[in-house]
């Protein structure tokens, strides 16, 4: 197996790994509360789960042609600066809402999600380096 199929792959599961999280913390379709059983859409919640479905299949697409790369390269780029700058805000408005002590922030924040988010970033980089160089 070559290194450009390599980091596709890698570019793939951590696309869906994201997303599957994404799913799992903002889920969609929550209880209603005036009438319980009965599942309701939230939009709000709906926002952060189309980002990491966007990675999963456009860039994901576009990163399968030379092409069209590049823009594989930037959509990419540009999920990952707007997910970091959600998670950012997301975290800091939960840290100081609910008084956490310093010692737990690293735990409690979204750092090691953004973390993910940067490294899917430098595959996507690697990915469109080997894919432009042939």
């Amino acid at each position: 197996m070559n290194n450009r199929k390599i980091l596709f792959a890698a570019l793939i599961l951590l696309a869906v790994a994201g997303l599957a999280l994404h799913y799992r913390i903002h889920n969609y379709m929550v209880p209603d509360k005036l009438n319980p059983g009965n599942l309701i859409f939230d939009r709000t919640k709906f926002l952060s789960f189309i980002f990491p479905a966007i990675d999963v299949v456009v860039v994901t697409l576009l990163f399968t042609s030379r092409k069209t790369a590049l823009y594989g390269y930037l959509l990419n780029g540009f999920l990952v600066i707007y997910g970091t700058v959600f998670m950012t805000h997301f975290s800091i408005a939960e840290i100081s809402a609910k008084s956490i002590p310093p010692g737990a922030w690293l735990l409690k924040s979204t750092l090691p999600d953004i973390g993910i988010a940067w490294v899917d970033f430098f595959v996507g980089k690697a990915l469109y380096d080997i894919t432009i160089r042939g």
